[in-house]
């Protein structure tokens, strides 16, 4: 009698009752049989295949600005993946962000392999298959590699879609682009609206943060431009009654430069959520390097705010009145470490809500720049 088919394990462990009334030989062939079976069985639910998994997109969002308001659909495949790993999900702006957000970091994966989820708009997307053990950060400037619990990364752009409607000012000589999008700056999402920067019959600039929806929209405006080294001159109107919490900076930024922090240094006015502390600070990043920052107090009136940016150093000073009169300094100091070469940096100003604070922003407030000057 032949020995009956090999199903599976459990078909096979159902026929040995009936295998062991036959011979001994055909009782070790049957047996041997099971366990080869057996063990392909096991092997195929529990070890990964000797080829590296692979993730695709097959539903690719179009490329935008961002913003916390405005998703879309994002979907692929995953093969490879273990029963355990999940999808983690990154859009990039002005760097890349957790999608959907820090709250639901993660993207199940579907018995037939698919994974789907809503992602905010950015320039490009990113998906990472990744064990149960991996913990993404809400941001990165860098997105991770492959190794450890990461186990596959996939990039695309965004798809080509309708151009962008950026609202675009004119003020100091120069064109400057309005911002639309959010940002994290002050350890929260900060909301903009283009409504919120202008310039007046004077030319001068005007930034605000006001309430909408019920909901604190802030500005920003950045230079369509870089200019690299030279002297920068900004002339502001009085700021002494910015509430703790606002933030009026006026400052270098390269997206491409997260080696260099971005390129960034600059002028903020602000207390930092706190009153007693001083309302002005020079600084060149990183931050949390003690001498690259200098703190001071900036008093009421109008003053001008400069730097001068050389390859060795980086001289700041903050005077009294239009800087068309020589004055004695209120505050200057030369940073002579960390100063970053020229790239694609351009000029940033915004006026924005420190997330950390300790006494909230209570009302809407507005800030006059009366000038930009650039010398070489």
């Amino acid at each position: 009698m032949k020995n009956p088919p090999l199903v599976s394990s459990q078909a096979s462990l159902s026929m040995l009752p009936k295998l062991l009334t036959h011979s001994r030989n055909s009782i070790v062939v049957s047996l041997s049989t099971l366990l080869i079976f057996s063990f392909i069985s096991m092997g195929g639910c529990n070890s990964r295949n000797d080829e590296a998994p692979l993730i695709e997109f097959n539903k690719i969002p179009p490329a935008g600005e961002g913003g916390v308001e405005q998703v879309a659909e994002v979907a692929g495949l995953v093969r490879g993946a273990q029963a355990d790993e999940k999808i983690v999900l990154f859009a990039k702006t002005d760097r890349w962000w957790i999608q959907p957000g820090p709250e639901q970091p993660y993207t199940t994966i579907q018995k037939d392999a698919s994974w789907s989820n809503t992602i905010h708009l950015g320039s490009e997307y990113a998906a990472l298959l990744v064990g149960p053990n991996y913990r993404p950060p809400p941001t990165t400037p860098t997105l991770p590699t492959e190794g450890g619990e990461i186990k596959a990364v996939a990039i695309v752009k965004g798809l080509p879609g309708l151009p962008s409607a950026f609202k675009t000012i004119h003020f100091g000589g120069y064109d400057w682009k309005v911002r639309s999008a959010s940002s994290n700056r002050g350890g929260a999402i900060n909301l903009y609206n283009p409504a919120n920067a202008w310039t007046d019959d004077s030319g001068a600039l005007h930034l605000r943060i006001a309430m909408d929806s019920e909901k604190w929209r802030c500005a920003e405006v950045n230079m369509t431009r870089s200019l690299g080294y030279g002297t920068y001159r900004f002339v502001v109107r009085d700021s002494s009654f910015l509430e703790p919490a606002a933030v009026l900076g006026m400052f270098t930024w390269d997206d491409n430069a997260p080696e260099q922090y971005y390129r960034e240094f600059g002028i903020e006015l602000t207390r930092w959520g706190d009153p007693t502390n001083k309302n002005a600070q020079f600084i060149v990043e990183p931050y949390y390097v003690s001498a690259n920052v200098v703190r001071f107090m900036a008093p009421s009136g109008r003053l001008t705010y400069s730097f001068r940016w050389q390859p060795e150093s980086l001289l700041f000073a903050a005077t009294q009145g239009d800087g068309k009169t020589r004055q004695r300094p209120i505050a200057e100091h030369s940073f002579t470490t960390g100063i970053p070469a020229p790239g694609n940096e351009s000029v940033h100003m915004n006026l924005y809500i420190f997330g950390s604070s300790r006494i909230p922003l209570k009302n809407q407030t507005e800030v006059v720049i009366e000038k930009f000057e650039y010398i070489p």
